[in-house]
């Protein structure tokens, strides 16, 4: 059979490397039959645990050899300086050649933010790329979030650009037609929040895009909207803080149902409830952040993912390319950017 698409994958970012990402592979191509998967990084390990899986290459997967493996906690400056074979490179470059049409890591996230930036470019009319997730929601399945700690400090404008990326991937990627958007805020009256936010808001509400107006952090939850936009500094607090409580909600619930017999029976009684609970609000099952904004489709998926984590980073890439997200964010833009300018030039 022809492979439709290709996907590269930093077979050694993250913090279980080969030993997830191989699994993970496997898996995702017996699920896809027009899939080839490129594993990028040392050869001799990846075919070590290819053997380990009692796996041989085939014309569906083969092995990109890269010298050097980008760590955790290096410096971004660094990595993208000193670290030019290192597996994450290596894989964003197979991008930018259009060998694949997408890659994946695990790796370290400012040193993936900055090679993918500087290999691969933004999209024209696009200036700071940014991280983009989703998170479940009460109404609507999922809430998809943006900017989760790519831009800490941004302008007005970069918030409508993060605004305008989320609306064009979470109506491809949901096949939503004009998805809602919400500003993160501290309260939903116009009166609240700091300029840069209050400038965001006219400006949106002065565009084409389905802007609701302020949303505030349990809305994200509750599915108000589709798309809620922020600065990267307040989406991974959030992010964090969310994965957190989740923490410790199940650490809670395991101490109660531990503390008797009665409990434990209770527990026991329990089980498929729980079970079914910890399907659904399972973070494995969301795993895969998108890159947004580039000139290619690159996915982070967390540092600590299992196989079935990594497993779904790898469909997300799938999903994106088979939407063909970058070139739709790309035309939108450019339609919003000349509506922009048509209005500008009206007001004055």
């Amino acid at each position: 059979m022809k492979h439709a698409f290709a996907i590269a994958l930093d077979a050694m970012g993250g913090d279980h490397g080969p030993s997830v990402v191989v699994p993970a592979a496997l898996q995702v191509l017996s699920e896809t039959p027009q899939l080839h998967i490129v594993l990028v990084g040392d050869e001799q390990v990846l075919q070590s645990e290819l053997d380990s899986h009692r796996q041989s290459l085939s014309d569906r997967l083969s092995i990109q050899h890269a010298s050097q493996q980008v760590a955790m906690d290096e410096k971004p400056s660094v990595a993208l300086r000193t670290k030019k074979d290192s597996s994450m490179r290596v894989a964003i470059n197979l991008v930018k050649e259009g060998r694949v049409q997408a890659c994946v890591s695990a790796g370290n996230t400012g040193a993936l933010m900055a090679t993918a930036r500087f290999v691969l470019k933004t999209l024209p009319g696009i200036d700071r790329p940014a991280i983009i997730s989703s998170l479940p929601n009460i109404n609507k399945g999922v809430t998809h979030m943006l900017d989760l700690g790519a831009n800490v400090d941004v302008s007005a404008d970069n918030l409508f650009e993060f605004a305008v990326m989320g609306s064009v991937l979470t109506s491809a990627v949901d096949n939503i037609e004009a998805p809602t958007i919400g500003l993160l805020n501290i309260g939903e009256e116009e009166v609240k929040g700091n300029e840069r936010v209050k400038e965001a808001a006219r400006i949106l509400a002065e565009s084409d895009l389905n802007y609701t107006g302020f949303v505030e952090g349990d809305d994200i939850f509750k599915g108000t909207v589709d798309v809620v936009v922020c600065d990267g500094f307040v989406g991974n607090i959030s992010l964090k803080t969310t994965e957190g409580v989740a923490k410790l909600i199940s650490h809670f619930l395991r101490e109660e149902f531990k503390r008797n017999l009665f409990t434990k029976l209770a527990a026991m009684m329990a089980m498929p409830v729980l079970n079914a609970l910890k399907r659904r609000i399972d973070p494995r099952r969301y795993n895969g952040a998108s890159l947004v904004g580039l000139q290619g489709i690159v996915i982070k998926s967390h540092g600590g993912a299992d196989q079935l984590a990594y497993a779904s980073a790898i469909r997300e890439a799938i999903v994106e390319v088979k939407k063909n997200v970058p070139e739709r964010i790309s035309k939108h833009v450019e339609q919003v950017m000349t509506q922009r300018a048509t209005t500008q030039g009206q007001a004055v």
